[in-house]
C-alpha cells in the first residue's frame, strides 16, 4: 500500500507524526485510531454503504454474541462516551434507522448524503463505448470482468484457479480482466501479485493497475463475476449481467444492497463448464439494487461538499458542478 500511495503522489505521514499535529479536517473510511486525531472528522463508508455485519469485541473482553451492522455501532463510533465523528456520512435512510438502534448518540452528526461512487457510475454510463474503445475492444468482443475482494473468502483467495480456467475455456472473442481489492496488493505487493498472474497475463488477462479507477472497467463489462465485495453490488446497481461466487453470506446486513445481491444473483459453479454459465449471465433488478444502495441518488457530491466546508468554517466556493465521468481504466504493462 505505501507503494500505491507513492505512485498516486500522496504525502504519507507516519501515524505518530499525524497524531501530534492539528488539522483543519480529517476524512476517514475506517475507524481505528480516530480518537488520536486532532481535527474535525468526516467518517464515510469505504464501500457500497454499510452492508456487512460483524461481532465486535467488548473492550478487554470476548466477542459479543449479537452481530451489528459494521460502521454504525457504538464500539466504532464512540470512545469514552464521546462520539468521534463530527459528521457521519450515510448513503441510505435505512442506515439512519440502524444508527438509531445501535448508536443513537451519533444521530446528531449523521448526514444523509447518498453514495458518491454510484453517482459517478451513473454519470459515466453514456461513455461505455469510449471505455471499450480505450481497451481495444471491438463490437464483437465480450468482456468478462472478475472482481475480488480481499481475504480468504474473496474470489481471488478462495477460487484461485478461476482466472486460468476462464482463459482456457472462453473462446476467441472473449477478453478477461481482473479487478483486485487494494488490500490484496497491499498485503502481498505488486511483484508477488504480478508473479502469481504472470501466466494468465501472458494468455491475455487484463490486470487493472491498482492505482487506476476501476469504475470504467465495470461499465465496459459484458459480464461481471464477483464475490461479496462492494464492486459486485455496484455492478448490479448499474445493470451489468452478473455471476456470484460463494454462498449467501450470513454477514450481510438485513435490507442492504449487499443482501439483495447475495440473495438474487445467479451462482457461478467453478467446477462446471464456464462458457455456458457466462453466456447465461443476466442482470439483476438494477433499480431495486440502486434503491437499496442509496436513497439520495445524484446528491452525494454537493451534500458532502457542503458538510466539509461547514466543518472548515468556510463558504462553499463557486457553483456546484455535475459529477465528472470516471477515467478510462489502465492496466499493468508487461513485467520487466
Amino acid at each position: 500500500m505505501p507503494q500505491v500511495l507513492a505512485e498516486l503522489g500522496a504525502c504519507v505521514l507516519p501515524w505518530e507524526q499525524a497524531t501530534r499535529h492539528r488539522f483543519d479536517l480529517a476524512v476517514a473510511a475506517a475507524y481505528g485510531g480516530l480518537h488520536e486525531l486532532h481535527a474535525p472528522i468526516v467518517v464515510m463508508a469505504h464501500g457500497a454503504g454499510r452492508g456487512k455485519r460483524s461481532r465486535p469485541r467488548r473492550a478487554g473482553g470476548p466477542v459479543l454474541a449479537d452481530p451489528v451492522v459494521y460502521g454504525l455501532d457504538g464500539a466504532r463510533l464512540t470512545r469514552d462516551g464521546r462520539v468521534l465523528a463530527s459528521a457521519l456520512i450515510l448513503a441510505h435512510e435505512d442506515e439512519r434507522e440502524v444508527l438509531s438502534r445501535q448508536c443513537p448518540e451519533a444521530l446528531d452528526v449523521a448526514v444523509l448524503a447518498g453514495d458518491p461512487c454510484f453517482d459517478r457510475l451513473v454519470v459515466s454510463l453514456p461513455l461505455r463505448q469510449r471505455y471499450r474503445d480505450a481497451m481495444g475492444l471491438g463490437g464483437a468482443h465480450r468482456l468478462v470482468v472478475v472482481s475480488s475482494t480481499w481475504g480468504g473468502d474473496g474470489l481471488f483467495g478462495g477460487t484461485p484457479d478461476l482466472l486460468p480456467r476462464l482463459l482456457d475455456q472462453l473462446p476467441a472473442g472473449f477478453r478477461v480482466a481482473a479487478l483486485l481489492h487494494p488490500a490484496v496488493w497491499g498485503a502481498h505487493g505488486r511483484r508477488q501479485v504480478s508473479a502469481w498472474l504472470r501466466d494468465c497475463r501472458d494468455a491475455g488477462l487484463l490486470l487493472l493497475d491498482p492505482t487506476a479507477d476501476w469504475r470504467g472497467l465495470v461499465i465496459a463489462a459484458d459480464c461481471l463475476i464477483g464475490d461479496h465485495g462492494s464492486v459486485t453490488v455496484y455492478a448490479a446497481a448499474i445493470g451489468r449481467p452478473l455471476l456470484y461466487v460463494g454462498g449467501r453470506r450470513a454477514a450481510t446486513a438485513p435490507g442492504s444492497a449487499h443482501e439483495l445481491v447475495a440473495a438474487a444473483a445467479a451462482r457461478l459453479d467453478p467446477g462446471r463448464a464456464l462458457l455456458p454459465q457466462v453466456r447465461a449471465a443476466r442482470p439483476l433488478d438494477a433499480p431495486a439494487v440502486a434503491a437499496a444502495l442509496t436513497s439520495r441518488p445524484g446528491q452525494a457530491g454537493p451534500q458532502i461538499r457542503r458538510t466539509m466546508y461547514r466543518l472548515l468554517r468556510l463558504r462553499v466556493p463557486g457553483r456546484h458542478r455535475r459529477p465528472e465521468p470516471v477515467p478510462a481504466p489502465r492496466f499493468l504493462g508487461p513485467d520487466r
